[in-house]
């Protein structure tokens, strides 16, 4: 569009000057003299130029006649092709300057255009290896999208241009939401260039789509060896696809396999929660409780879950409160002032019944960062206080219309998940999750504005405490010991 602008702009400035300098020149008194073998021309000045411009055309012309002459003598002492190779020369010359405008109007946004040059293209290069790209483009732009089908089908039928046809099909399904068949031209595609970024990218993203994590894991690979992606994240990747793979594995019933998959997963990133979480709680089940404490403490170093916490409690699941007590200590030194370590005080206290040791752990938590966690926490303590009835469920509605805290929010399209998965349940997207507070909606009305009889207001902190209810069931963990692994 832009460029079209430009070149009437070019023609009316050219039509302007043409036109400004023909009426000077016929306006321009005198006349030309030319002297020559003795003799005298005079031509008046429009005469100069037009007989200026015809001695042009002439030489024009017999430049192409010596051209044709040559060729002629050529072919007359046996080059039998001399004539043709001159003629094709200017068909050839012509074809370029077709497909150079088409590929011009290609990208200019110009689709018409780009179709009538690349079909005169065509028909003058006969070299459809590069007429018929041009051609699929050009039909996809003016949303001819079975033309530019067509096209590429016809791609198929050369090695040259095999992979270019697959491709152009590809991106035709995945438009369509076809992801089978485009996972299918994806592999053949893979067949054909095993380095192709751009379809080591396409290719992984289905297969990932598609829970296929063994061929994802050998497309990681290749991305690799292709020098695709820095070490760091082939390494993060390969973690996150072996525990998906023993995730896979646990639904199938194949511990062995799950098992093997898991630890791995854990040695190659230790600081991946949901891999540390599930790695502690295998060798915790296999006896081995110093390797699942040393797997927690590592993940617990790197950021503070409640995932961690309870494959941490599943490592003693009988032990006394007071026993839990003291080996949870490990993890409160490590980051006394995190939220999640307040949380985890609040619940350990909360366990042994010490009232005012999770109201001073959890502070005024419940009304600075009022979640359902913290809300339904401040409830348990002051039912355990003996508080009123209405205060507790003050709390408690609170709780259900509250920020349900930090989640698995995944960074491509915000979308929060319940538990982690290796992809978005919403977008697909590969290892875009990450545990923050996704925002609360706009629109929500706080709960005192909804129900205000029952809800009334709760009375102001004491600063004392904190606590780790279930944010799906903030009412049972009143009476429940909310580091109880049964229970979790």
């Amino acid at each position: 569009m832009i460029w079209s602008m430009v070149k009437a702009v070019l023609f009316i400035l050219f039509a302007i000057g043409l036109a400004f300098g023909l009426t000077h020149i016929l306006e321009t008194p005198g006349s030309v003299r030319i002297a020559f073998g003795g003799r005298e021309y005079f031509l008046e000045p429009i005469g100069f130029v037009v007989a200026i411009l015809v001695l042009l055309l002439v030489f024009w012309l017999l430049l192409k006649l010596a051209g044709f002459v040559a060729a002629l003598l050529h072919f007359m002492v046996g080059d039998e092709t001399a004539i043709s190779r001159y003629f094709n020369r200017n068909r050839e010359r012509r074809g370029y300057d077709a497909l150079a405008e088409g590929m011009i109007a290609l990208a200019s946004g110009e689709g018409a255009t780009a179709i009538a040059k690349a079909t005169k293209a065509e028909r003058l290069l006969k070299r459809p290896e590069l007429t018929r790209l041009l051609n699929a483009q050009a039909a996809e732009m003016s949303g001819d999208r079975e033309q530019a089908l067509k096209y590429y089908k016809q791609l198929l039928q050369d090695d040259r241009t095999r992979f270019v046809g697959i491709r152009g099909i590809l991106k035709q399904k995945l438009d369509e939401g076809d992801t089978d068949t485009a996972l299918k031209l994806a592999e053949k595609a893979f067949a054909l260039r095993p380095k192709h970024h751009g379809n080591l990218d396409t290719l992984f993203a289905l297969q990932s789509e598609k829970s296929d994590w063994t061929g994802a894991r050998e497309t990681l690979g290749a991305k690799q060896r292709a020098n695709a992606l820095p070490k760091d994240v082939v390494r993060r990747r390969d973690a996150i696809l072996s525990l998906a793979e023993a995730q896979l594995a646990i639904k199938a019933g194949d511990t062995d396999a799950a098992r093997h998959s898991v630890l791995q997963a854990n040695t190659l990133v230790p600081t991946l929660i949901p891999a540390a979480a599930m790695a502690a709680r295998v060798q915790a089940e296999d006896g081995n409780k110093r390797a699942a404490t040393k797997i927690i403490r590592t993940a617990w170093q790197e950021m503070p879950h409640p995932d961690l916490v309870a494959a941490f409690g599943a490592i003693e699941p009988d032990e006394s409160l007071i026993n839990r007590h003291k080996r949870f200590q490990q993890l409160i030194k490590i980051h006394p002032d995190h939220l999640e370590t307040k949380l985890l005080e609040a619940e350990l206290a909360l366990a042994d019944e010490d009232f005012p040791a999770a109201r001073r752990a959890i502070g005024n938590l419940a009304e600075e960062h009022p979640t359902t966690r913290t809300l339904a926490i401040m409830a348990a303590i002051e039912q355990g206080s003996g508080k009123d009835e209405t205060v507790i469920r003050a709390y408690l509605a609170r709780a259900l219309s509250a920020s349900r805290g930090e989640q698995w929010v995944c960074t491509k399209c915000g979308h929060a998940h319940m538990e982690w998965v290796p992809t978005c349940t919403n977008c697909t997207a590969f290892d875009t999750l990450e545990w923050k507070e996704p925002p609360a909606p706009e629109h929500d009305a706080p709960m005192e504005a909804v129900m205000p009889l029952i809800v009334g207001k709760p009375p102001a902190p004491d600063h004392h405490a904190e606590i780790h209810p279930d944010p799906d069931n903030p009412v049972e963990i009143i009476d429940a010991d909310p580091l109880d692994t049964d229970q979790t």
